[in-house]
């Protein structure tokens, strides 16, 4: 397998090249692009395993572009790491809720934004070793099938496009019908162990979730001051 191919759409030269720097070093290749009108050109043109997206750009901002990237179904499985100087919860939980995998704030370590590049490239390369397990189990529960490997979801035979986040969430809470897990054993799920994220994104994942389902989405209840469940089906 060839080296994978990082993003970086940063406007500033100084941090896109400290961060272009560091992802070749860890051996990574790399393409820049200096506004998310040239980040898309470049998705289409390209192929690219994951995109380090600022959020600030001089046209299209980084929610718009995550947006735009997420609408095409080719890409619904594409990680995406938000980059941006804000540290404001609502800005994080507004990146995660239009299809961020995950975010860094500036100023950053170096080495926590490749961590976190190599942990969502080792969630998608595990996706792609499961895709080519024929043995991979399937959950089918309240109209829904889920299949691990494919990293697909059906919902009364239709496709439901879901981001790597959303997947992991529903596939937790499905493993165990009726059980109810707190938002912190979902951070652990998704992130590991050591990931700094508020409840409130937790919760702003599950309300992208439910929306996706449609009807579906009502077997995932709110379990007051504790977390979230999945309905065991009667």
């Amino acid at each position: 397998m060839g080296k994978a191919r990082i993003l970086v759409v940063e406007d500033d030269a100084d941090i896109q090249q400290l961060v272009s720097y560091n992802l070749i070093k860890s051996g990574l290749n790399v393409s820049c692009a200096d506004s998310g009108q040239e980040a898309l050109q470049i998705l289409n043109q390209e192929h690219i395993d994951l995109v380090i997206l600022d959020l600030m750009l001089p046209d299209k901002d980084g929610m718009e572009v995550c947006t735009i990237i997420r609408e095409k179904p080719d890409n619904v499985d594409l990680p995406i790491i938000m980059l941006t100087a804000k540290s404001e919860e609502d800005d994080i939980i507004t990146g995660l809720a239009c299809g961020a995998d995950d975010y860094v704030t500036k100023p950053f370590s170096p080495r926590i934004l490749i961590a976190r590049v190599q942990a969502l490239l080792r969630r998608k390369q595990k996706k792609l070793l499961d895709d080519a397990d024929p043995d991979i189990e399937t959950i089918t529960l309240h109209a829904m099938i889920i299949h691990r490997g494919r990293h697909e979801v059906l919902v009364e035979g239709s496709q439901i496009h879901l981001t790597a986040t959303e997947f992991t969430i529903l596939e937790q809470l499905a493993e165990r019908p009726g059980w109810v897990f707190t938002r912190q054993q979902i951070i652990d799920r998704i992130r590991g162990y050591d990931y700094l994220i508020t409840p409130r994104a937790v919760d702003v994942q599950i309300f992208g979730l439910r929306k996706k389902l449609g009807q579906a989405g009502a077997h995932i209840e709110t379990v007051r001051g504790i977390g979230y469940r999945l309905k065991e089906e009667g």
